[in-house]
């Protein structure tokens, strides 16, 4: 589980994890919610408080001038230590930029052959490079699916629009509603 520093949300009930990595601001976020880190990571060029006080858990700083996002570095970690399905949450909303950088930052988890969830208060986003992923039906929800890469080729049951190894691309939204 990583806590990011945008739009704060809560963390649904049945979520499970088995490691929370904090990246600067999303430290904040992990008191608010009463989730111990494992890691702290970052800049701190948005969290407030004294990150010395937190000698409980791990603490990597950064300078702030970097290639990676604070939510990159964690990204980064979690999988150079074995960890296939990532989960962040507060990853949306706030700056624009930073948003996009976490949906591309979802990307480079499906090209390292893993699962990457960013859930946020109204959205669920969900990137894979696997061969297969069901998405359980939702009452009342939108189901949207885009090509991060070039294209993909996906089958739909069970939604408004079925069809059947059909070809997305990342230049066209097609795969909108």
């Amino acid at each position: 589980l990583i806590i990011s520093g945008g739009d704060f949300c809560d963390l649904p009930k049945e979520t499970e994890y088995d490691y929370v990595i904090a990246c600067d601001k999303g430290l904040q976020y992990s008191i608010d919610l009463n989730i111990h880190p494992n890691l702290v990571i970052g800049d701190f060029d948005s969290y407030e408080y004294n990150i010395d006080a937190f000698d409980e858990c791990k603490v990597i700083k950064y300078p702030s001038r970097k290639d990676d996002s604070d939510t990159m570095l964690a990204i980064k970690y979690a999988l150079e230590h074995g960890f296939r399905h990532i989960i962040v949450i507060c990853a949306l909303g706030g700056r624009l930029d930073h948003t996009m950088a976490n949906i591309q930052a979802m990307s480079y988890v499906a090209s390292q052959d893993g699962i990457c969830e960013i859930i946020s208060s109204t959205e669920h986003l969900i990137s894979t490079s696997g061969p297969e992923l069901t998405i359980p039906a939702k009452k009342d929800y939108s189901l949207s699916l885009f090509a991060m890469s070039d294209n993909c080729i996906v089958s739909i049951a069970g939604a408004c629009y079925n069809v059947e190894s059909f070809t997305l691309t990342n230049t066209f939204p097609i795969g909108l509603s």
